[in-house]
């Protein structure tokens, strides 16, 4: 086919040609800089502990990053998608943001619509998670060791990630109260039984009780269309 007949990027073409380029490029940074610091110190561990120790971690994250993407893409859409995996913070910032966009603009994550706000929020709060933590650290740094070492303020540097997490989630689970307290309660029970589950481990069985529950409680008619969606 030639130039002239070629049919014109999509959007979702040059999303995805830019997506790659950021991802491969964000992981070349960081494979580049123990690198750096290898060739440095002129001090390169051996591959048989190198691979070692990637034995024992590999396949758990191998095993998330297939998880995360197959659950946060149709959420998150493709643009959010590549940018909150070069970005990071996903579950604790990016995925409340889009979502939180969208309701706000009421369209759906599966919309094109939603794609483009989903995309927008994320980058937005990319942009501005970077300049507050700029901020943050200049302002703060003369201090940080009596924040750190206060008796007074160390519970609440404890409690940073529950009270992030019960802020955003008290209201989906009062809006949606109808599908939250049986996957809350069910999360619940699996704490009681091992307390000592991470948090990250936990997403998984909430998001597949999550979906389980709302399929079960609309076949049965406790849910309508509406609440469905």
């Amino acid at each position: 086919m030639s130039k002239k007949n070629k049919a014109p990027k999509t959007y979702y073409d040059r999303v995805h040609s830019w997506g790659r380029v950021s991802t491969i490029s964000a992981l070349a940074v960081l494979l580049m800089f123990p690198l750096a610091i290898c060739i440095y110190l002129d001090a390169f561990p051996p591959i048989t502990f190198v691979l070692q120790g990637l034995l024992k971690v590999i396949p758990l994250y191998w095993a998330m990053a297939v998880v995360e993407v197959m659950f946060y893409t149709p959420m998150l859409g493709a643009g959010g998608t590549y940018l909150s995996f070069v970005t990071g913070n996903i579950v604790n910032l990016k995925l409340p943001c889009a979502i939180s966009a969208m309701e706000s603009a009421k369209v759906k994550s599966n919309s094109e619509e939603g794609e483009v706000i989903s995309t927008i929020a994320i980058a937005t709060s990319s942009i501005v998670t970077t300049i507050i933590l700029a901020i943050g650290v200049l302002a703060f740094a003369p201090f940080l060791e009596e924040f750190t070492t206060s008796k007074l303020l160390m519970p609440a540097f404890k409690q940073v990630i529950p009270a992030l997490f019960g802020a955003l989630g008290a209201g989906y689970f009062i809006k949606h109260w109808k599908i939250s307290f049986a996957p809350l309660l069910f999360m619940l029970l699996i704490l009681v039984i091992v307390p000592t589950i991470g948090a990250s481990t936990l997403i998984f069985p909430g998001i597949i009780s999550s979906v389980l529950f709302a399929f079960i409680m609309y076949k049965v008619g406790f849910l309508d269309k509406k609440e469905k969606n």
